[in-house]
């Protein structure tokens, strides 16, 4: 952080935000937020005692989100930020801070989807899957956790894909990560010879759809509907049991909710059936965030998916409360603004539960039995 940004952020207190800094106090960023009202999120701190709000690819700025450690005077860290997305700390993030920032907050929860995959597992008898969209491997990272076997990944941007490479190429071969356009022909028969010979049981993706808000995806013209397009191209093409598509809350009501149902009508035109979209708060499966997302399942059978239960909950005395960012955060070393390296040894004195997980200590069956048996 900057000087200015330091001395706003002494004035915020654990779960406070810009409405903390004192009004003589001036700033212009603020005092735009000051003059029309701005997010309670804005130049906010986290609580210890909750989970954190949505990770965004901006966690290390101040005014932009609820990014302040909770006690120390500075936005959390990489591995802090990584660690309330639900990555394990073996998980490494390769590339300039800027790239790692945006892989981090635009990624999908390990364990968010690591759930999802316990939906649709009990109905496949092997459980090969493909990547489309991928990202730093948020997704995959969840599906090879539950037993899942990795067989292709598209990414377009290359310093991304590193991080995908660096981390889960020990679960298919490394000319099976495959960088590039998937509008290219070549590109897409690449993803497709990758499969050759090996059942598809599962392709997964979060394809944008910015497109949709203007425009039907049947617009040939409207390029940003293309990702769309080639998601259903690639899932018609290697026809696999299931797709899974992931995007964000928004999807549901582009276009006064006809962007989804073209969707839908898409995917069903290609042989699917797919299930009415599942909201998601990742908080309830075992994520110290409150992220939301909308998940759209479809198969090749009609199968009834059964319908997702929380795991965790603020109200339900049955259901251990959700981890919090206390649980995620408070074991790791203190460290100043900026600082902190790559890779530490470091002894763990009263590790939470979810730093055994986060250790690769215990798995998440026996980290979900500990939080149950510790719920009162």
């Amino acid at each position: 952080m900057g000087q200015k940004e330091k001395e706003l952020a002494s004035y915020i207190k654990e779960g406070g935000n810009w409405q903390d800094i004192p009004l003589n106090v001036r700033d212009t960023r603020l005092d735009g937020i000051r003059k029309t009202g701005g997010r309670t999120t804005y130049y906010g701190r986290l609580r210890w005692d909750k989970p954190s709000y949505t990770i965004s690819t901006y966690y290390n700025r101040v005014g932009n989100g609820c990014n302040l450690h909770p006690s120390q005077n500075r936005v959390i860290s990489t591995r802090e930020a990584a660690r309330l997305q639900s990555f394990p700390d073996d998980f490494r993030f390769v590339g300039t801070k800027t790239s790692i920032y945006k892989q981090i907050g635009n990624a999908v929860p390990p364990l968010l989807a690591r759930y999802i995959s316990t939906l649709i597992k009990p109905h496949l008898n092997s459980y090969n899957f493909v990547d489309l969209f991928a990202g730093c491997g948020g997704l995959s990272e969840g599906f090879i956790q539950n037993g899942f076997n990795l067989l292709a990944v598209n990414e377009l941007d290359q310093n991304i894909m590193q991080t995908n490479i660096w981390n889960h190429s020990k679960y298919t071969d490394r000319e099976n990560f495959i960088l590039g356009d998937i509008t290219s022909e070549e590109i897409k028969h690449k993803i497709f010879d990758a499969c050759k010979n090996k059942s598809v049981d599962v392709i997964l993706g979060g394809p944008p759809c910015q497109g949709f808000s203007y425009a039907g995806w049947r617009n040939p013209d409207d390029k940003r509907n293309l990702l769309f397009r080639e998601f259903v191209s690639v899932v018609q093409n290697l026809k696999p049991k299931f797709f899974v598509m992931e995007n964000v809350l928004g999807i549901l009501t582009m276009r006064n909710g006809e962007t989804i149902k073209e969707i839908i009508k898409a995917f069903a035109e290609c042989g699917y059936f797919v299930h009415t979209p599942l909201k998601l708060n990742a908080s309830e499966y075992g994520v110290p965030q409150r992220r939301k997302r909308v998940i759209l399942i479809g198969c090749r059978d009609e199968i009834k998916i059964q319908t997702p239960s929380p795991l965790f909950s603020e109200d339900d005395i049955f259901l251990p409360k959700p981890i919090t960012v206390y649980d995620a955060i408070s074991s790791l070393p203190s460290i100043d603004d900026g600082g902190g390296i790559d890779e530490i040894d470091y002894e763990f004195q009263y590790p939470t539960t979810y730093d055994l997980l986060m250790q690769k200590q215990i798995d998440f069956e026996k980290f979900y039995s500990m939080m149950l048996e510790s719920r009162h």
